[in-house]
């Protein structure tokens, strides 16, 4: 098995140990394009999921980001950053910076999908963002909704055809 596969299958491994599914990605990626794309099925929106997390910028993010969310779950960061973390402050936006290295990978679309879908928080986004007592996913929810509006962007980028402003 090659270190590019090796990396992929534990990204893979670390979403589903946070409670992440891929088809749970695919189904924001859903949400974020299927009235622009009428003919988009959750299977195309999850392999396209899939495609994202075979970048190494997506998976460095996963991987950084859920290792700061254990270490704040287990009370291992120092103050006042445990606390800021534990508490997802507002004012703290590193899970956001983070995030954007992952909607960086297919392009300025990815801004506004990651923008409306962290503001709205549908499906899984809402179960993560929920803050329940112990468990913490100041980076995670971030990082999900990233991917999913990466995703989102590289349908768009593949269907030009259905874009509004055709000329």
């Amino acid at each position: 098995m090659t270190n590019e596969q090796k990396l992929y299958e534990h990204t893979i491994a670390l979403l589903h140990e946070r409670g992440v599914d891929p088809q749970a990605i695919g189904e924001l990626v859903m949400f974020l394009q299927e009235k622009f794309i009428p003919s988009l099925t959750l299977e195309d929106a999850t392999q396209n999921v899939m495609i994202v997390l075979r970048k190494r910028e997506v998976q460095n993010a996963v991987m950084t980001g859920v290792q700061l969310d254990k270490l704040a779950e287990a009370g291992k960061l120092e103050q006042p950053l445990q606390h800021i973390i534990e508490e997802d402050e507002g004012l703290y936006g590193v899970d956001e910076i983070l995030a954007f290295s992952i909607v960086n990978v297919y392009g300025s679309i990815g801004f506004t999908n990651y923008g409306y879908i962290d503001r709205v928080k549908p499906g899984i986004l809402a179960k993560l963002n929920a803050h329940e007592p112990g468990i913490i996913h100041t980076f995670l929810d971030d990082i999900v909704g990233a991917i999913a509006a990466a995703a989102a962007s590289r349908l768009a980028h593949s269907h030009p055809e259905l874009e509004d402003d055709n000329y």
